[in-house]
């Protein structure tokens, strides 16, 4: 009879255990955290600058060998965002992340970076980008995966079109208007 006791009160703490592993998750009612969804409309202009004493973008992996579209290469990124076309306009916020050739019969880039706002009403907050960027395409839209600060739970796309490019540095400036659903 001990034994059936014991038994018993073993099963009971095993289940017991295996029943509370589960509480680190739950479902929540969205109506209690969140208020309502709006949509933001950003434009800000990304200056990547390979040259010079300052770069802002660096290659860190070089393309695969007589690769015309840049297959395999690597560029790491922190480049000022604008609020004009002018690489000296008003900064107000840095795109971070990198760009890698994804693409071996065009110049077609794999884009994953952090719009990191430093200014007004979204300093502090982010919105972050991940997609195809074919560069020689006239828009290039993009989808927005999230974002934190302001933009917490976004999501939405980018269109980017180029503004300024220069063959022999690879220097661009490009404009993105964002638009953004969050809460």
């Amino acid at each position: 009879m001990s034994n059936l006791i014991l038994i018993l009160a073993a099963q009971i703490l095993l289940f017991t255990a295996v029943a509370s592993a589960g509480d680190f998750a739950k479902e929540m009612n969205p109506k209690r955290f969140h208020k309502k969804e709006k949509l933001t409309h950003l434009r800000v202009y990304w200056h990547d600058i390979l040259s010079g004493q300052n770069p802002t973008a660096i290659m860190i992996q070089k393309a695969v060998s007589n690769s015309s579209t840049s297959f395999g290469s690597i560029t790491m990124m922190d480049n000022a965002l604008t609020s004009d076309v002018p690489v000296n306009s008003t900064v107000v916020g840095q795109a971070q992340g990198f760009y890698a050739g994804a693409a071996q019969r065009e110049l077609g880039f794999l884009m994953a970076m952090n719009f990191a706002f430093k200014t007004g009403k979204y300093n502090g907050s982010t919105i972050t980008i991940l997609g195809r960027n074919t560069v020689f395409s006239k828009v290039r839209e993009m989808p927005v995966v999230g974002g934190s600060g302001v933009f917490r739970l976004a999501r939405g796309y980018v269109e980017a079109r180029t503004k300024w490019f220069d063959p022999k540095t690879g220097d661009a400036t490009v404009e993105y208007n964002c638009y953004v659903l969050h809460y």
